[in-house]
């Protein structure tokens, strides 16, 4: 019996309740993803994302490729169900980083279109470019095939979003960005900063802020341009000197200190400042299930930061 069809599954608590009530802290969490294809798709999204999809044969081909053609891609599927009848079809693609995230944003008339697309082409400077991406895209998770919690907690927070005028043609639903079990999750692009347990409530005041140029840390989960222990590292800097310009910090340097440990180094930019910190990644001591269907309880990972300061 599939996975997703595990009545024992469905009778369990939703993954992000558990994750709540077992207080799994939310920071170092956020996938880690250098380039980004979002492609609107209409019908149904399947768990498969592309293998499920109606795309033909040429075209999944084709976005494979491109795919494998740069480092840490992540493919997403997009919607609005305000734009099911419309006769363009949105593409958006591009690099996020630590500054200077790059996207461009096309439209195209059919799918068979994307064959003549060469992202990875742009990216490397040797294709010719499409507009830059003029907005900031808002993706928040809704794919319910993948997890029942990113339907539950997902899409009452893209209404959230997508009822702010200021915003309202930012914000798409997706598939899966990574993080079942923090649903509600919203990923701002090009700069590629995760939040989760995200609610409709407070959905107003992450949004503000990322919009004013700062990162709203309570549901911060890191960012896709650094692994686990640096994201860990730059949220414990964050929240001991209260900086929270999204370019305030710039990685300097992660040492490994042994199994599962790391001297992690950010630099201020404004003032040159260093702030060293020791990350620690730890497993929880009671295995629970970590998505809403998985076969088997396992033991969540915790990347764990002491106090930073200055390098010796």
């Amino acid at each position: 019996m599939a996975r997703d069809e595990d009545p024992d599954a469905r009778s369990r608590p939703f993954c992000a309740e558990a994750s709540a009530a077992r207080h799994e802290p939310i920071g170092g969490t956020a996938s880690r993803i250098d380039h980004w294809v979002l492609v609107e798709y209409r019908r149904l999204w399947s768990r498969d994302l592309l293998a499920g999809s109606g795309l033909s044969d040429e075209v999944k081909s084709h976005l494979r490729e491109q795919l494998a053609a740069l480092s840490r891609p992540r493919l997403l599927f997009i919607r609005r169900p305000d734009r099911r009848e419309h006769d363009r079809i949105a593409v958006f693609f591009g690099r996020s980083g630590e500054r200077a995230g790059r996207f461009h944003a096309l439209d195209v008339g059919d799918y068979e279109e994307l064959r003549g697309i060469d992202m990875a082409g742009v990216l490397a400077g040797s294709a010719p470019a499409p507009p830059p991406l003029e907005r900031p895209l808002l993706v928040v998770c809704t794919h319910g095939k993948r997890d029942r919690c990113c339907a539950r907690y997902g899409r009452p927070l893209y209404d959230a979003l997508r009822a702010r005028e200021e915003v309202r043609e930012c914000v798409w639903q997706s598939t899966h960005v990574g993080g079942d079990r923090f649903a509600g999750n919203l990923v701002c692009l090009p700069e590629g900063v995760y939040f989760g347990r995200v609610t409709p409530a407070g959905a107003g005041a992450v949004v503000d802020e990322y919009r004013a140029g700062r990162i709203e840390l309570e549901h911060y989960r890191g960012r896709a341009a650094y692994g686990f222990a640096a994201q860990a590292a730059e949220i414990r800097i964050r929240e001991e000197t209260g900086l929270r310009g999204l370019d305030d910090l710039a990685l300097a340097g992660l040492e490994p200190r042994g199994e599962d440990a790391w001297k992690v180094r950010f630099r201020e930019r404004a003032t040159g400042e260093t702030h060293a910190v020791e990350v620690a990644c730890e497993r929880d001591a009671a295995p629970a299930f970590l998505t809403c269907d998985a076969a088997a309880p396992a033991h969540a990972r915790r990347f764990v930061a002491g106090a930073s300061r200055a390098p010796a």
